[in-house]
Formats: structure tokens, C-alpha cells, sequence
């Protein structure tokens, strides 16, 4: 008996070390697609079904990104340029909910007809513009699915993880050492960390409108939307200078109008909430809470404002999609960037941490917002009727299961933006025939130019929050170049980015939005397999050719 445990031992010990010795798995797809947003779902669909081998490397083990971690309420802005598998994802939400078993908590009569300035169920169309974060999930496992992608669940090694020839990527490498070989590579993270590992030129702030002559980017006057109360003292000790002042505020200087700067537009979760009871899992004060955290959401109550702390936009079965609203709200604004200047050696924005220090911010952006919902319920300084008002609200129990009830991503409005031979700007989105017009679209837009907040400052004497802009395109659909997803050429010849494209801070405030991500990630899967096909770069692909599958596909260009 001694004998045979000393044998089964050695024989753990001997399987240990081949395991510590093994050589690191290599895995290898026609298109590998970098991103399970669901961008990187559409490109990755699209690409298995012009019958390319295809490699979806999932960073967080959930397909569809925001589109499935709470962001509901569709920000369109016209359906019309909705085509191929975006529609088709927005059909398959139609469908879903006109089965009766699907309406659970309330019935599908007693739901909103109209979402974000598009029916919530059209009819006519067959489209859905709102649905559950669980739904969401499901209809993007479905597509893959059927599709026969194969999905691997890994984060890139972001310091030299990427092997290159010459100008076309031969490899990465994941933190696991998983390596992933590819002919062609798609970039469908939200940060842009596969083309900034491939050493491709990117930007990250805002540009000064000078440099582009728009009118929208850059540093505002801290004066527009989304604003905080007027009277708000910024110090700690109200009336003390030296006492310090909150929540990071800056000192603005009205000469820096029309600059560039190196902040990011604020993050959060969109959070998905409910009211009803035997569905609700109720929000507890996180360990991490501090009553100053909130000091400037205390000022605000008393300076009148007693709601639009954050949106209770309707999903179906008694949900929300709880974004942001208002001046202090659940943007954690000036948190995803150091207070360091940015030429300072220990400077940090969001594009430059570790997995892990995304991890630790995204936490606290968490926290935040978990603790804002608590101290509106539950905190001595918050008037009864405002506590009233937003009781009832919790986490939905059958959603997020595996993650405490609480969405998987992060909404990252902006990391990096690719600087390519053609950049987007606000006068190809305003379609000002005074610029470069887009002749070889792949894709639509619609949206609003929109920047959330970016900064809080000292102005004349009061706390306000800067860098909101939401300027409207009149409605008018317009074109997205092909050029602004792929890298120069003198850069790399096989990598195609449809998220972080080339596009200037505002432009890409229009075009950032899920759908169009959809739209762009099916084009350049396929434009990915003309250049497999055709044995060429992919800034050598045929527009014609292109242009005509896409049409065949149902793509609106």
C-alpha cells in the first residue's frame, strides 16, 4: 500500500512538471477578431459566413459588450441605417418578445411604445430598440453559434504581445500565453489595444478645433448640458481655498477654449435596475463607502435638485437602462485619468493601465454608483420625498447571475482613436461639401455628435462640469469611410479596426454608438476576406467588390 502511494505521487509530480514544461497553446484562424462587443460578434459572424476559419477571443467571457451589460435603450438615431446582421440582431429581438411566455413581470401591453425617438416594437419594420441585458446575451451566443465561431475566452498581453512581419501581424499573444495566429486581424475592442500593441498611430483627448477647423471638439466653456446646479461651492470647506477642492475640480482657464487636451470623456455602468419585489436584490452601502465621495451630490439637493440623479429609461419585464442624467449622476467624471499632467512620468489614462488596473478602476466605478443608489435610499442628508422617490429600486435578480446582479462591462465611451490616411471629422458627419466626401462608404451614422462631461472646474467662483457637447446632425443620415478603419499601409497590411476608428474626439461621438459598431465590425470582416481571397492588404481591397457584397448582404451604405 505504501509503495503504490509513493508510486500514484511520483506520478502527480511527474504529470506537474510535463504540465509547467508544456509548450503554450497555438491556435490558428483565417480572421481572428480581437473583442466580444458586439461589433467583434458581427465581425466574426460575418467572416464565418463567407466561409473564412474564425478565432473570437472573448476578454470577458459575455458576448456583446454593452449591448449586452445593461445599454437597452438603443441609441440609433434613425433605423433606417440599419442592415445585414444588425438588423438582423434587432429582428431577433422582435421576435423574441412577441412570444407571450417572455413577458413575465408585466404584459407587453403595458410596455412603452416609443424608445429613444424609435418605436420600441415597430411593427412596420420588425425591429426592436429595447430589450434585456439577458435577451441581449442570448441572441449574440445564437449568432455565433450557428455561425460555427470558435470563441476563446482571453485577455492580449499588452506589452509585447504582438509579433509582426514586416507590416502585417503574424501573431499574439494572450496572459495566459495562449498564442493566436491569424492571416487577418480585426480590432473590436472598445480600447483599441490590438492596433496600439501593433504599433499602429492612434490619438487619445480631445483634438483642439483648429486642427481639423471644427467648431465641436476640444475644451468648452463649462456651460452646456448635463450641468451641475448653479451655486455649488467647489472647496471642501465651503468658502476656503486652501481647504482643497472636490472631486479633483481644476481651475479653469477661459483661454484653453478650442485646445486640446488629453482627457477622456467620462465612463459608467448602464445599470439595469428593477422595482419589482420577488425579482430584487436590493443594493447594500459597498465597504468602500465615504460620505465625502458624495459631497457634491449633497450640495446638489441642496442647492433643488430632487431628481434625474440617473435615467429610468423602460426595458421590458419592469427593467431599466439607467444612464446617466444630469450634472451628478452616475458618470464618474475625471476618474478614468490621472490628476497628473499628462508629461508626467507616473500618468495614467484609462488606454495605458493593466487588465488589472482597469479592473480596479472600473470597481470604483462600481462603487460609486452602487453607493449613490444607496445614499439616495438611505442617507440622513437626503430629503424623505427624494428617498421616496427611488426606494424601490434594486438589482434584477435574473440578470448578470454570475457577476452579483451587476453588468459585466464598463461603458468605455472613448479609449484610443486610430490617426489613418483618412480621418473622420465633424464635416464628414455634417456631410459639408466644403471637405473630403466619403466615397467609399461602408456604413451609415446617425446619432447625435455627443460628448459626455470630461471635467469638473472652478468657474466663476462654482463647480461646473465641462465637456458636454450634443449637437445635432438634422436628422440626415451619412456615409463612414472605409479608409478610416484600416491603418496606413507603411503601418500594417492586415489589421482592420471598425470600433476605434479613425475619427476625430466629436466625430467619433456619432459614430460610436452599438449599431453602427455592428454595421462597420460585417463590412470589414468582409473587406477581410476579399483581402484573404484576393492575396492583397487590406487597403488594397477592391471598393467596387466590396462595395457590391455588402449591398448583396443588406448592408445600407
Amino acid at each position: 500500500m505504501g509503495s503504490y502511494i509513493i508510486r500514484f505521487t511520483l506520478l502527480i509530480f511527474i504529470c506537474c512538471v510535463h504540465r509547467l514544461g508544456a509548450e503554450p497553446a497555438q491556435l490558428k484562424a483565417d480572421v481572428v477578431v480581437y473583442g466580444d462587443a458586439a461589433v467583434g460578434v458581427a465581425a466574426a459572424v460575418q467572416a464565418a459566413r463567407m466561409e473564412k476559419s474564425v478565432i473570437l477571443v472573448s476578454q470577458y467571457g459575455h458576448l456583446g459588450g454593452m449591448s449586452s451589460s445593461g445599454l437597452g435603450w438603443t441609441d440609433i438615431g434613425n433605423s433606417e441605417i440599419l442592415g445585414g446582421i444588425s438588423r438582423e440582431f434587432y429582428h431577433k429581438v422582435y421576435r423574441y418578445y412577441q412570444k407571450p411566455d417572455t413577458w413575465v413581470h408585466q404584459s407587453k401591453n403595458e410596455f412603452s411604445v416609443m424608445g429613444q425617438g424609435t418605436p420600441t416594437f415597430n411593427k412596420t419594420t420588425q425591429l426592436a430598440s429595447v430589450f434585456e441585458p439577458k435577451v441581449a446575451e442570448l441572441i449574440f451566443k445564437q449568432l455565433v453559434e450557428e455561425a460555427g465561431v470558435r470563441v476563446i475566452e482571453g485577455r492580449l498581453k499588452l506589452k509585447e504581445g504582438v509579433a509582426m512581419d514586416g507590416q502585417r501581424i503574424v501573431e499574439f499573444n494572450l496572459e495566459d500565453g495562449t498564442i493566436i495566429k491569424g492571416k487577418m486581424f480585426i480590432d473590436a475592442s472598445y480600447e483599441g489595444d490590438l492596433l496600439a500593441t501593433a504599433g499602429v498611430t492612434f490619438v487619445v483627448g480631445r483634438e483642439a478645433n483648429a486642427q481639423y477647423k471644427e467648431v465641436s471638439n476640444a475644451i468648452t466653456s463649462p456651460v452646456h448640458g448635463n450641468n451641475l446646479h448653479e451655486g455649488i461651492d467647489p472647496y471642501l470647506v465651503k468658502g476656503v481655498p486652501s481647504s482643497g477642492v472636490l472631486s479633483g475640480g481644476n481651475e479653469f482657464d477661459g483661454a484653453d477654449v478650442g485646445k486640446a487636451d488629453h482627457r477622456l470623456q467620462a465612463f459608467c455602468y448602464r445599470m439595469c435596475l428593477t422595482n419589482v419585489p420577488d425579482n430584487r436584490v436590493m443594493v447594500s452601502k459597498p465597504n468602500s463607502y465615504n460620505d465625502g465621495d458624495y459631497e457634491i451630490l449633497f450640495r446638489a439637493i441642496e442647492a433643488g435638485q430632487s431628481s434625474q440623479f440617473f435615467k429610468l429609461s423602460p426595458m421590458p419585464n419592469m427593467k431599466t437602462d439607467s444612464n446617466n442624467l444630469g450634472g451628478i449622476s452616475t458618470d464618474y467624471i475625471g476618474m478614468n485619468y490621472s490628476s497628473l499632467p499628462p508629461d508626467h512620468p507616473d500618468y495614467w489614462d484609462w488606454t495605458t493601465l493593466s487588465h488589472e488596473e482597469r479592473e480596479a478602476i472600473a470597481a470604483k466605478h462600481r462603487d460609486w454608483q452602487m453607493g449613490m443608489i444607496w445614499t439616495l435610499q438611505n442617507h440622513l442628508r437626503v430629503p424623505d420625498p427624494i428617498k421616496r422617490r427611488y426606494a424601490g429600486w434594486g438589482l434584477p435578480v435574473d440578470e448578470f447571475t454570475d457577476n452579483d446582479n451587476w453588468p459585466y462591462n464598463l461603458y468605455v465611451r472613448e479609449g484610443r482613436r486610430m490617426v489613418s490616411d483618412f480621418v473622420m471629422t465633424e464635416h464628414q458627419c455634417r456631410q459639408n461639401p466644403d471637405y473630403p466626401q466619403v466615397t467609399d462608404s461602408i456604413g451609415m451614422g446617425a446619432y447625435t455628435m455627443d460628448s459626455h462631461n470630461v471635467q469638473r472646474v472652478i468657474y466663476k467662483g462654482q463647480l461646473r462640469n465641462e465637456g458636454d457637447i450634443q449637437r445635432s446632425l438634422g436628422g440626415k443620415p451619412y456615409p463612414i469611410s472605409y479608409q478610416s478603419t484600416v491603418p496606413s499601409k507603411s503601418e500594417c497590411e492586415n489589421l482592420l479596426v471598425p470600433w476605434c476608428l479613425s475619427a476625430s474626439h466629436i466625430a467619433f461621438g456619432s459614430i460610436r454608438m452599438e449599431p453602427v459598431g455592428m454595421v462597420l465590425g460585417q463590412s470589414v470582416a468582409t473587406a477581410a476576406s476579399h483581402a484573404l481571397d484576393d492575396g492583397i492588404a487590406v487597403q488594397d481591397v477592391d471598393y467596387n467588390k466590396l462595395r457590391e457584397r455588402l449591398i448583396k448582404d443588406g448592408q445600407q451604405l
